[in-house]
């Protein structure tokens, strides 16, 4: 019955047992809280406040928006999306806030930042500081990303960064490393929708101006060849020459006929006029084989002439289409022209927020004196079905 109705210290005093005994015994029937609870935590918190190097937090916040942001719709849906903020929530943001993750990333700030420098200082412990030598791309964006936190909220369309580093002179050079690249990001899709948008029509726009161009240079061969500067002004004035002609002739038969009924058709005077209307008969025939013959007439010529100038007016057309596509294209790029706003710029910490040793040493705790009480729990079930 020692130990249940008596003082365990009083039934060790009556044994005879010294304090170095009984601490010992002590000692022994608590060895497996000792060695479960007490020894892990006493271990894990000589590293975290003995060992372990003080980690500091650069933090910034930015926004990607775009020139001119698109007007809310009126309907019930277009008035929920603006309540609840659901406009923020741009692609071109999350896919900012998702390359400023990417291996791309820490590839330029190694290169530039010198980011394994950083991650591994020699003051810095060995198990928190990275292992400089074996580092692979795979290594070094695992690392980067268990010490850098992007954060992109959907409602405000907000991103926060937050950089860690060993020292806070390196956590606000990295922090600054990653909004100089988000700012470089945010330049290359604007490139990319101007090579897009206004490059295609810029190509459109030298296709017109070359196809006007051939069109003009068609018109000008025409002139040289034909040696005529305006067909067209060429042929309206061979059909009034023409109908000058058929009048004159018409009233030189009419005059010769009249004649043929006063004198002799043998006179003098009856041959001479005879001879004229023949004349102006064969210059009539002459001008309107010229106007309208076989062969190259100016009536052909005139038709081949405003061919080449419906397709240089189709070609001008065109070019004025092109340019104007330029025009809404280039007006279309500037409105959907994206801007990194820095809404707080990265900060020189002073105070170390990691690693945060009282929590974490609390959570070991609590976590094993959970372990321990199950552990307990079941041996002394295992301990009552066996009596």
């Amino acid at each position: 019955m020692h130990g249940v109705i008596g003082p365990i210290g009083r039934d060790a005093d009556a044994r005879g047992d010294t304090f170095l005994q009984r601490l010992r015994t002590r000692i022994w029937d608590m060895r497996a809280f000792l060695a479960v609870v007490v020894l892990p935590t006493m271990l894990v918190g000589f590293y975290y406040y003995v060992v372990a190097s003080d980690q500091y937090v650069s933090e910034a916040h930015f926004i990607v928006r775009q020139a001119e942001e698109p007007t809310p719709s009126v309907s019930g849906l277009g008035m929920l999306s603006a309540l609840t903020g659901g406009e923020h929530s741009s692609p071109e943001a999350m896919s900012v806030a998702d390359y400023l993750t990417s291996h791309d990333v820490v590839s330029a700030l190694n290169k530039n930042n010198a980011l394994v420098s950083r991650y591994s200082r020699p003051e810095v412990d060995s198990w928190s500081a990275l292992r400089a030598s074996g580092i692979t791309p795979e290594k070094l964006l695992k690392y980067f990303l268990a010490m850098t936190k992007v954060d992109f909220n959907s409602g405000s369309g907000i991103t926060t960064v937050q950089a860690r580093a060993f020292t806070p002179q390196d956590a606000y050079a990295i922090a600054s490393g990653l909004m100089r690249l988000g700012d470089q990001r945010v330049n290359s899709l604007n490139d990319q929708v101007q090579n897009d948008a206004v490059e295609s029509a810029r190509r459109q726009l030298a296709a017109a101006e070359q196809s006007m161009n051939k069109a003009q240079a068609d018109i000008t061969r025409f002139r040289a060849v034909n040696s005529d500067i305006d067909p067209t002004g060429t042929g309206t004035a061979q059909t009034q020459l023409v109908t000058t002609l058929t009048g004159a002739v018409a009233g030189a038969r009419a005059q010769l006929q009249n004649m043929g009924q006063s004198v002799s058709r043998t006179s003098p005077q009856y041959i001479a006029l005879a001879r004229q209307v023949r004349a102006m008969e064969a210059q009539l025939a002459q001008q309107q084989r010229r106007l309208a013959g076989s062969g190259r007439t100016i009536a052909s010529q005139v038709a081949s002439y405003n061919a080449l100038q419906l397709r240089q007016e189709f070609a001008a057309k065109r070019y004025s289409v092109a340019a104007a596509a330029v025009d809404a294209s280039q007006e279309q790029v500037k409105k959907k022209q994206l801007y990194l706003v820095r809404v707080v710029n990265p900060n020189m910490p002073v105070k170390p927020l990691y690693p945060q040793r009282g929590r974490i040493l609390g959570t070991v705790l609590m976590s094993l004196l959970l372990v321990y009480g199950v552990g307990w729990l079941l041996v002394a079930g295992v301990k009552e079905h066996a009596i």
